[in-house]
């Protein structure tokens, strides 16, 4: 008999903060950018990190660029890891410009994504498309994920303008509202041109959303990633987190890192 199938390490050890959901969670979630990692790559992050990852997105417009065989496999792994996955919302954005909106909901859903992003990132995109693009998200069986934000340098967020679009995102479906920040975190959205946050930004954003657990904020940067933890607590969502920092990142959740240790065995508040 295997003794070390039986061994654990004891629960205040594995999250010292107690306030750790597994999943499926309703909060606290982690969503992973893939730029085109390998089947090896791939198969390596599930096994070690899925209990850690709740939506992994295809960066950008990546998905077409994958061998076929190769994209529905990585699909079925992420499924059978519980992991959702998603086009980026840059693809969708494309498709929208093509024309091709109908043919790309078809083949996201026949490919065996589960989910989508709805961006404008990069376009400007009236209210009532993107309302149709979430309820066709929906209609699908594809739970939708919305994006706020410009990708250009120098960005910023009009609250009054951002207010509105999470509630009626949500009201139409959306599951959560992710603040956009790229994949470099810097000059976009809540974050100067060196990284930093705009922490009067982020106040004010906070004291105004009806329900601050349905915003996914984009922290690709580590440094992005403690502020926001310890601004908003561990069960804050994040986005646009390197595969290669998943584990840390569950680390400063939990308070097993140093940056975050003095939450351990101390109740973290969830507001700033």
């Amino acid at each position: 008999m295997d003794v070390t199938s039986r061994l654990e390490w004891p629960a205040i050890l594995q999250d010292p903060t107690g306030q750790r959901q597994r999943k499926p969670r309703t909060s606290g979630k982690t969503m992973v950018i893939d730029k085109g990692l390998g089947l090896n790559a791939f198969e390596d992050l599930l096994l070690t990190a899925a209990p850690y990852i709740d939506m992994l997105k295809l960066g950008f417009g990546t998905s077409p660029l994958y061998p076929m065989p190769l994209l529905q496999q990585k699909l079925r792994m992420a499924a059978i890891a519980g992991v959702e996955m998603m086009p980026g919302g840059t693809f969708l954005e494309v498709a929208v410009v093509q024309n091709e909106v109908e043919d790309c909901l078809r083949m996201i859903r026949q490919l065996g994504f589960n989910a989508i992003e709805v961006s404008d990132g990069t376009i400007d995109m009236e209210r009532p498309l993107r309302n149709e693009l979430i309820t066709r998200g929906r209609e699908a069986g594809l739970t939708v994920y919305t994006e706020y934000g410009k990708k250009y340098w120098g960005s910023r967020i009009e609250l009054d303008q951002l207010i509105e679009t999470v509630i009626e995102d949500v009201e139409r479906g959306a599951s959560l509202v992710t603040i956009e920040a790229r994949e470099s975190g810097e000059g976009v959205g809540i974050f100067d041109e060196h990284g930093a946050c705009r922490d009067d930004m982020l106040q004010s954003m906070i004291q105004l959303f009806p329900d601050p657990s349905r915003i996914l904020w984009e922290t690709p940067q580590k440094s992005q990633q403690v502020h926001l933890l310890k601004k908003l607590g561990p069960s804050v969502n994040l986005g646009n987190i390197a595969p290669t920092d998943v584990f840390s990142l569950e680390s400063l959740r939990r308070g097993l890192r140093s940056d975050t240790l003095s939450w351990s065995g101390t109740p973290v508040s969830s507001q700033p």
